[in-house]
């Protein structure tokens, strides 16, 4: 690779860490070139993106990133590959995990969230059960409504009772 190409590659990986709220960093030496296919033929199923890089491409491109990933250099060491998601944090976490059943690899070393950075495959199972920004604001709105339905069904069932009541406050003397 002459370097224009690299150059071009570390501003195609730059604008995508600038605008992907989701990667991880993974590990996939040891796997056989079948297994590496089927492994990304799953993240395109998924909708998710799957490249190799060196690491000295990722480092140039977190270095012009806006973020600061310097506590990821550590996870910048021999095979690297990228997962990127663009609609869920959990997504990549549960596709490594669904893959390597019975397996060793692939081999998470870390996760970008939200430009929060997760080191380790003993994380993992962590990031597999996060929810989605969505789904979080769905149990809120949940439990926001909750006390609400209740307050309308106790109307709604002592409906009868309460008009009879006002009935006959309203029928009353005073």
């Amino acid at each position: 690779m002459n370097k224009e190409q690299k150059a071009q590659q570390i501003g195609e990986l730059t604008e995508k860490v600038n605008n992907t709220q989701y990667f991880y960093i993974m590990d996939a030496s040891g796997l056989k070139v079948s297994e590496v296919n089927g492994f990304r033929k799953k993240c395109f199923e998924g909708g998710l993106e799957y490249k190799v890089y060196k690491n000295t491409v990722i480092k140039k491109a977190f270095e012009a990133s806006n973020f600061d990933f310097s506590s990821a250099d550590s996870a910048l060491k021999g095979f690297s590959g990228v997962i990127f998601s663009k609609e869920s944090g959990n997504a990549p976490a549960k596709l490594l995990k669904d893959f390597r059943k019975g397996k060793e690899r692939p081999v998470l070393k870390a996760a970008f969230i939200d430009s929060d950075v997760i080191l380790g495959d003993e994380n993992l199972e962590m990031l597999s059960k996060l929810k989605s920004k969505d789904e979080l604001i769905g149990e809120v709105i949940g439990l926001l409504q909750s006390p609400m339905a209740n307050v309308m069904s106790a109307l709604g069932s002592g409906g009868s009772k309460l008009s009879g009541i006002l009935q006959t406050l309203s029928t009353r003397e005073a």
